[in-house]
């Protein structure tokens, strides 16, 4: 189950160098970022075995030019309700400003593990300036040099040591069962859909808080279903946060995501697909989770004809290129049609993450696929691939296929072995990996 901690503090105190150094330059990196409008707010970090998440809230200031008090504010405080854990950043060049006292006034009061963050002591002379933070009663200042990366590796220890322990059985019983998320930008018409699920029957269900106080798994117990519906604390009730909807969006999504198994995406037909989707569609994909798209609203449309539901299918699937094995249903959480088709969906789409195949049958069709379309040769060597597995529990659907010049098979063959894969076993919506070992 992710863990978030967020990056606070006034402008130019370098929040996003940090994040940067942190998600990136060190060896803790999970996943390249992709460069999608607000991706890189949001990056994964490994530190000695614990994974968390990190998000830079400087990145969601409207109007940089004229920030002002309240806008900071606001920032801190929705890291205060969804973050774990906040790193608060200042300038040891600068040292104490008015706007660091009343962002440290917000966080004193908070019940949160805050860490604060001295940045820029990128020589030793800034080292004296660094006690004065004291004054902000937060505790010991870390000294860190975003830039260099001085002091970032006694910053991440204690990052980790100050993150919550996760109660752990409370995840032996979320393990069991399968977890969905609903996920989609605001008014896509997620709270419909879960309230179409749960709603005249809250009877069935049984809510349990999760590891986190943010995420609430559901029990959805009928009609032969039994999983877990995560919603993100409060998706049920109005938004309180009006004015930064999409970075309060986005948050609730990372969360959500992180804590399912399957993700439904929803998607506002009257809308059509907003780089909103596809900024949360790249967060299902970086966290390896299995899809389903459900294009909602489906009753609000005119034209229903085959013909522009396929049209509608084209866009998606190449908007969300290159991975497009993924199954889309166009339903109502309003009128209720189809929404039990989405429910059958993720399971099956779970289901397909967990399936293995026998090695024997395994071989005998991709090598038979390998020969009919060898790898390129790469100067006059040719590459030959002997043996292919699939490694046993594993989160997602691994293979491992054994060559003798595994870093010459680049990308696009990589996707041909996929394809060939999907063509031959139903791993609809759930990511495939496929690595080369020499063997």
């Amino acid at each position: 189950m992710g863990q978030i901690v967020a990056i606070v503090g006034r402008p130019n105190v370098g929040k996003s160098t940090l994040f940067n150094r942190l998600t990136q330059s060190r060896r803790a990196i999970v996943d390249e970022t992709a460069g999608t409008t607000r991706d890189r707010q949001y990056g994964k970090v490994d530190w000695n075995g614990r994974e968390f998440s990190i998000i830079d809230t400087g990145g969601w200031v409207v109007n940089s030019e004229d920030i002002f008090e309240g806008e900071i504010n606001k920032q801190v405080h929705l890291a205060i309700e969804q973050a774990d854990e906040i790193l608060f950043v200042v300038d040891a060049m600068n040292g104490v400003t008015d706007l660091d006292d009343s962002v440290a006034q917000i966080l004193r009061r908070s019940k949160k593990p805050v860490i604060l963050v001295a940045n820029k002591v990128d020589s030793n002379d800034w080292l004296y300036n660094v006690p004065e933070f004291y004054s902000l009663g937060l505790g010991d200042p870390y000294s860190v040099s975003a830039v260099s990366g001085f002091g970032t590796g006694d910053l991440l220890d204690e990052v980790v040591k100050k993150l919550p322990e996760v109660d752990s059985d409370e995840q032996a019983r979320l393990e069991a069962l399968p977890k969905f998320a609903i996920v989609g930008r605001p008014n896509a018409g997620k709270s419909s859909l879960i309230n179409a699920f749960i709603g005249e029957d809250r009877h069935i269900v049984t809510d349990i808080a999760g590891t986190t106080r943010d995420s609430i798994y559901t029990r959805y117990n009928k009609y032969g279903f039994d999983f877990y519906l995560v919603d993100t604390a409060g998706i049920r009730k109005k938004n309180k946060v009006n004015e930064d909807i999409e970075y309060y969006s986005v948050i609730r999504s990372v969360r959500a995501i992180e804590a399912a198994d399957v993700c439904i995406l929803m998607i506002d037909a009257t809308r059509g697909i907003e780089s909103q989707d596809a900024n949360i569609f790249s967060l299902i994909q970086r966290n390896k989770k299995g899809l389903v798209v459900c294009i909602n609203k489906w009753d609000l449309v005119e034209d229903k004809s085959q013909e522009a539901i396929s049209h509608f299918e084209a866009a998606v699937r190449e908007r969300f290129a290159p991975f497009t094995d993924f199954p889309i249903i166009f339903g109502s959480a309003i009128t209720k049609q189809r929404i039990h088709k989405v429910l059958e969906t993720a399971v099956a789409v779970y289901e397909n993450r967990q399936r293995q195949i026998p090695t024997a049958r395994l071989n005998e069709v991709m090598l038979d696929a390998i020969a009919a379309y060898p790898p390129p040769a790469n100067k006059g060597k040719f590459v030959k691939i002997k043996y292919v597995t699939q490694l046993k529990e594993q989160r997602i659907p691994t293979f491992v296929f054994f060559c003798n010049l595994p870093q010459w098979v680049k990308e696009p063959y990589r996707r041909y072995l996929e394809n060939k894969i999907r063509a031959n076993w139903d791993f609809s919506g759930t990511p495939v990996n496929i690595y080369m070992r020499e063997k």
